[in-house]
């Protein structure tokens, strides 16, 4: 896997007292979420079917970890990340956030990366995938970067930053609206290597 090594039999990550807040609007899915990260030993969590639930909760509760749906009705998991990194208490600002979704363009993929999101993942989900990422963002050192553009784990490859007159986005991604599919989707390996964090060079 592209940047990480691979979850080992012998790792162990004890994930019983760890408090994960689901996040999607399908009930089916939340269910399997929630069947999912039982099996990795999760027996504290929370499940909301919106973006104003899950506000609601993380305005009330304590959470260890967010796994969100992407593309939800209203607001989306993007744009509650971005809600979370800006407008959520301390306790919960800088929790590691996994977006799950079914549509994995380089343009969503961007998206996930741009609004704080620590990885993303592919449906359908692989269970062992969804726990590699959690033991990644578990032993993840990086720093939290917050800046007028961009709240979230530090993901710079270079100190430049982005080129002149551009923000961050590159002009040939397609929209972030669904609709028909105009290029193949990513595989979660193209994922992994465009959501890969680089060691800022000091």
């Amino acid at each position: 896997m592209a940047g990480r090594p691979p979850l080992l039999a012998g790792d162990k990550l004890n994930l019983e007292k760890v408090s994960c807040l689901l996040v999607d609007d399908s009930q089916q899915c939340l269910d399997i979420l929630g069947t999912v990260c039982t099996g990795f030993g999760l027996r504290n969590f929370t499940k909301c079917q919106s973006a104003d639930e899950a506000k609601q909760a993380l305005s009330n509760s304590a959470f260890d970890l967010m796994l969100t749906d992407a593309n939800m009705p209203g607001e989306n998991g993007y744009q509650l990340i971005e809600w979370l990194r800006r407008h959520a208490s301390e306790t919960n600002r800088y929790i590691p956030v996994i977006i799950v979704t079914g549509h994995t363009r380089v343009s969503q993929i961007a998206r996930a990366r741009d609004c704080g999101a620590h990885f993303i993942v592919a449906k359908p989900i692989v269970p062992k995938t969804i726990l590699e990422r959690i033991f990644w963002v578990a032993k993840d050192e990086r720093a939290f970067i917050e800046c007028a553009s961009y709240i979230g784990p530090d993901r710079r490859f270079k100190r430049e930053g982005p080129p002149p007159g551009m923000r961050g986005r590159r002009a040939e991604d397609l929209p972030i609206e669904v609709g028909e599919a105009r290029q193949p989707n990513m595989s979660q390996d193209d994922i992994n290597l465009l959501m890969k964090p680089s060691k800022v060079r000091m």
